[in-house]
């Protein structure tokens, strides 16, 4: 799945247009390297994005295959850190 649509999905941004638009800031990373948009996320990648105000990081334990309830999101990923930017 792509980064910009997971990150939606996920309900980790309010919008896709904001997920893809920080790939293009490069405030998206996925192993430790910038990703653009349409970078596919597999199962165990570490993602970093600093959006909201804080740097946050978590690990895909599995990718959604379709759409996702709101408080089913949080068994998808594991939040491995959230620090206050600034």
């Amino acid at each position: 799945m792509r980064i910009d649509l997971l990150l939606n999905k996920l309900c980790l941004t309010k919008t896709r247009t904001i997920a893809k638009n920080a790939c293009d800031k490069n405030l998206v990373w996925i192993n430790q390297k910038p990703a653009k948009a349409s970078h596919e996320v597999k199962a165990e990648d570490i993602i970093r994005f600093d959006l909201y105000g804080f740097k946050h990081e978590i690990q895909i334990l599995q990718t959604p295959t379709g759409n996702v309830a709101k408080k089913d999101t949080t068994t998808f990923y594991k939040l491995l850190d959230k620090t206050q930017i600034g």
